[in-house]
């Protein structure tokens, strides 16, 4: 499913190249629930963008679903995000202005899906996260908990390969942090995987298994329980 071989990551920092990732390896079967749990500054957020494929390492191969995707173009990153990564940041990013239902159905209409098909998987995406009653409530008539669920809705709606969740429960209460960690783990159940990126270590052992990003370097990555 997803592979990183020797994976480096530069910048260029006062004229001089600072590494945030050091040969990286990693590697995460289908239906797996991988938590990568760091420090601010450790270079989780690095590796996060490498993986959902917003970024591209300086060296070293990454296998998504078989397809080495670090040397491909923007273009064909943007494929990629498109088809087999479905993105929860911790800042909901939802439109104000459009519904739980247009919310979810975004992605799909920028595939360019017709309107009934991307319509009914809309629904049934909603449905599955337990909001089928609040398709057209927009998000500020939502609790955050509500908005997180339509965030997650849409991270499935086309189906992707991975789940890729970064800090879901950072602007959370504590009830509505459980219960998206619980829903998180309910798409788990139902063979979705799915790597959630957290600083908490207590959010982080809701997930199988657990890797431990300090200053660019991977450690672990044994069952949590």
């Amino acid at each position: 499913m997803i592979r990183l071989e020797g994976i480096c990551k530069d910048y260029p920092l006062s004229g001089v190249m600072v590494p945030a990732l050091s040969n990286v390896q990693l590697h995460i079967a289908p239906r797996e629930f991988v938590a990568i749990v760091g420090p601010s500054g450790s270079g989780k957020s690095t590796l996060m963008n490498i993986i959902g494929c917003l970024d591209k390492p300086s060296a070293g191969r990454y296998y998504l679903d078989g397809q080495e995707v670090g040397s491909l173009s923007e273009k064909e990153l943007a494929d990629v995000r498109g088809r087999k990564i479905g993105f929860v940041f911790q800042g909901f990013q939802l439109l104000t202005r459009l519904t739980a239902l247009e919310n979810v159905e975004l992605p799909l209409m920028l595939m360019g899906m017709d309107a009934t098909r991307r319509r009914r998987l809309a629904r049934y995406a909603l449905d599955r996260v337990g909001l089928s009653t609040r398709i057209e409530h927009k998000p500020m008539q939502l609790s955050g908990g509500q908005q997180q669920r339509v965030a997650v809705a849409r991270a499935l709606v086309h189906g992707p390969t991975v789940i890729l969740a970064d800090e879901p429960t950072g602007n959370l209460d504590p009830k509505a942090s459980a219960d998206v960690l619980a829903l998180l783990c309910e798409l788990h159940a139902q063979g979705n995987t799915i790597v959630l990126i957290t600083h908490d270590e207590t959010v982080s052992r809701r997930a199988q298994r657990r890797v431990i990003v300090q200053e660019g370097r991977l450690f672990g990555g044994y069952p949590v329980h």
